[in-house]
């Protein structure tokens, strides 16, 4: 079976990243070096940062071309990542927001990566 298990974002400096991610996940990475960074997330999922000026062959991708989603219970712990974020510092592009698919914000990372947090309706 082919099961994707990795995701590659392209970042100007893993080390920042690396800083920026242990912040939201809540660990350390279980790997840094000055081109790479990776965390283990305990869905199994792996997220790693490759320098964006060593990644070969070179990414054309800049940051904001998609987006990291956190599936959160409601609208209340969208609320609270929120808050939490902004205590953090971390830059929100939206604010929360009631869309068609449920309730959800949009942070930035260093990088500019999209990061939302959102709540499905019920269905």
């Amino acid at each position: 079976m082919f099961d994707p298990n990795l995701i590659l974002l392209y970042v100007d400096s893993p080390a920042a990243s690396a800083v920026f991610y242990e912040k939201l996940i809540g660990h350390p990475p279980v790997e840094l070096s000055a081109t790479f960074a990776l965390f283990k997330l305990e869905s199994g999922l792996k997220l790693g940062f490759w320098s964006k000026h060593t990644v070969e062959p070179r990414a054309m991708a800049a940051g904001g071309g998609g987006e990291l989603a956190f599936a959160v219970a409601n609208h209340a712990a969208v609320n609270a990542q929120y808050d939490n974020w902004r205590k953090l510092a971390i830059t929100i592009e939206q604010e929360p927001i009631e869309m068609d698919f449920g309730y959800t914000f949009v942070a930035l990372d260093p990088d500019q990566h999209r990061l939302r947090v959102y709540a499905l309706n019920a269905e």
